[in-house]
């Protein structure tokens, strides 16, 4: 039997795509910097069905990527460019919808690798609970893909990142066999935690099915402001201030001028305070009470506030939140981006900001620097505009810079296969090694997403 005869046995004829037009969609990553070709594109819809692909794909010793929502901004969930004979399976998770009941009990619920945050997040607030983490693809983004990936989002504050949700993990290998540990013990101490070690390995251990999720109270009263401060400096020194004064503090998002003016004309609004600061900060603080007073009385004791303007209303909530999230589509409509997306010490973060355009424009003078991010995190999405053809070179010189100030090149989006070679800056030969030891017992073939993560000599 072929490979392709495989396939469509363990997952139905139309849920596996032969056609190049039809496969074009998943092998171009959402920013459009990163293509290639795959073997086939094939939409398991349990984890039975994903166990039977892995399993065919061992036995043909063919590569697998595997894919979520494709809203991955690394590389990391599409193929990389090569000959067609060496092409891997594109194994995609969007069938993998399962939803469990919430049990309210133990603040957790159940859900296929392929549910969207946003359909987990109204799954959860329609039993009186929310999940922790929350990002602007929330339409589009895979819980298993999060995960794979250890997306943070804007509210890391208060409840930390995917790992830190994960309860439980069901997981294919990549010789079809199973691990599946979704009991979601509160305390399980026989041994080593391979969900978590699942947690930020893109794929290449497992593909994960199927997670266990914490959930957390529902805070329904939000109050959100958008401040201006003289520098960035100010900004890291105003969040020290809330973060003392306002214990429901759930965002703080840091924007810049440039981007924040390019945001702005994308969306066709004006620019709250304009010219008023060298840096803007959007704060939320969450409750069971109505927390306004309480962030209009912190704001008005921070001497680092140039001028603030709070929410009235829902409506002018998400005015201004549209004004953050809306970054990443003003910059791709702008152009193709080199996105890095890094962090620092909190003490750093200034000297961080402020280098930025120096050493980009050592390398390209015309390139744009636009730079967001999470400011309670340290963590900065560096996207560098008419630099494409320069990317290798802009990533260098940004990433070392992040090395010089002890932070780390990838903070919340993964390292893929665009930052794969620069791993080095941030983690240490012998941990480096131990990860390819990791990598090793779990996929000796090296099948699975050959060239993400790891630098060059992990790949088929």
């Amino acid at each position: 039997m072929t490979l392709e005869a495989a396939l469509r046995s363990a997952v139905g004829s139309q849920h596996v795509l032969l056609d190049a037009d039809l496969r074009a969609s998943h092998e171009t990553d959402w920013t459009g910097r990163f293509t290639g070709t795959s073997r086939a594109v094939v939409r398991p819809g349990s984890t039975a069905q994903v166990a039977e692909v892995l399993a065919a794909c061992h036995e043909a010793a063919v590569p697998v990527v595997v894919q979520g929502g494709n809203t991955g901004l690394v590389g990391g969930a599409v193929p990389a460019p090569g000959p067609a004979c060496s092409a891997p399976v594109l194994l995609v998770t969007t069938r993998l919808t399962e939803l469990g009941p919430v049990s309210a009990a133990a603040r957790q619920v159940t859900a296929g690798a392929g549910v969207t945050l946003a359909a987990l997040t109204a799954h959860a607030r329609s039993a009186g609970l929310d999940f922790g983490v929350d990002l602007a693809a929330r339409d589009s983004a895979t819980v298993g893909g999060m995960v794979a990936t250890n997306a943070g989002g804007i509210r890391v504050i208060r409840h930390g990142s995917m790992r830190d949700q994960v309860a439980g993990v069901e997981a294919a290998l990549v010789d079809g066999r199973v691990l599946s540990r979704l009991q979601g013990l509160a305390k399980d101490s026989t041994g080593y935690d391979i969900g978590h070690l699942l947690a930020g390995s893109e794929g290449t251990l497992a593909v994960i099915t199927r997670l266990r999720l914490r959930l957390v109270a529902a805070e329904r009263e939000r109050a959100v402001a958008f401040a201006s401060a003289p520098s960035t400096a100010d900004a890291v020194a105003l969040l020290a201030s809330l973060r003392a004064k306002l214990p429901g503090l759930s965002a703080a998002e840091l924007s810049l001028p440039a981007g924040l003016a390019l945001t702005a004309a994308h969306l066709g609004v004006g620019v709250p305070l304009q010219g008023s600061g060298g840096a803007y900060v959007l704060v939320e603080v969450a409750g069971q009470a109505d927390p306004l007073d309480d962030l209009l009385a912190a704001l008005e004791g921070c001497e680092q506030v140039v001028d603030a303007t709070v929410a009235s209303s829902p409506a002018d909530r998400a005015r201004l939140w549209a004004l953050r999230e809306g970054h990443t589509e003003a910059i791709n409509a702008a152009g193709v981006p080199v996105k890095l997306d890094v962090s620092v010490p909190a003490d750093r973060l200034a000297e961080l900001a402020d280098g930025l355009p120096g050493v980009v424009s050592a390398v390209r003078p015309d390139a744009e620097v636009v730079v967001f991010g999470h400011l309670a995190e340290a963590n900065l999405h560096v996207n560098v505009l008419r630099a494409a053809d320069a990317a290798e070179e802009v990533s260098d010189a940004v990433l070392t810079l992040v090395a010089s100030l002890g932070g780390s090149i990838s903070s919340e989006h993964g390292v893929g296969r665009a930052k794969a070679r620069w791993l080095g800056l941030s983690r240490s030969p012998a941990e480096i090694d131990l990860m390819r030891s990791i990598k090793a017992a779990f996929d000796p073939l090296g099948l699975l997403n050959p060239g993400v993560l790891l630098p060059d000599g992990d790949c088929v």
